[in-house]
């Protein structure tokens, strides 16, 4: 499928969507809302089948919001897609999980949460995984400090 067929797609599903353009790999961006909807979708249609989540990165921007990157393929018709959510509430960030779409999301969305603090809404497993249970803040947080260590940014 095309990058143009696959936006075409996409808008049938989420007509809300963003998509960039001149990147490498086709990227939409959806509202945390509409974030599941379209992933399943991506994964069960057919026409789609992105089988493989290869990449799940957390983000902080520069304008304050934080986000989710999932890198998509598909390992029958070879396209990759670039998936993109974000939220602008740095106190309650929280992205529904897709754990049970990918099961490789399960440990990659505690990672995020640990180190960034997004809250994954009906995650199986919601805890740490490299850091302590006492551990106090975000480490990759843009604004996090750490008086005992100096970590700075």
């Amino acid at each position: 499928m095309t990058n143009e067929a696959l936006k075409q797609f996409i808008t049938t599903i989420s007509p809300s969507v963003q998509f960039a353009e001149n990147q490498q790999y086709l990227t939409v961006t959806v509202s945390p809302d509409n974030l599941y909807q379209l992933a399943k979708t991506l994964k069960e249609n057919e026409e789609t089948y992105f089988d493989f989540l290869f990449c799940l990165t957390g983000v902080d921007y520069p304008d304050k919001s934080l986000g989710v990157v999932y890198h998509l393929t598909s390992t029958k018709f070879n396209h990759t897609l670039v998936l993109k959510s974000f939220t602008f509430d740095r106190e309650h960030a929280e992205l529904p999980t897709v754990s049970d779409i990918w099961r490789t999301a399960e440990f990659h969305e505690r990672e995020v949460y640990d180190l960034l603090g997004i809250n994954f809404s009906k995650h199986p497993d919601m805890r740490r995984i490299f850091l302590e249970d006492n551990w106090i803040g975000y480490p990759l947080r843009k604004d996090y400090v750490d008086e005992i260590n100096i970590v700075e940014r």
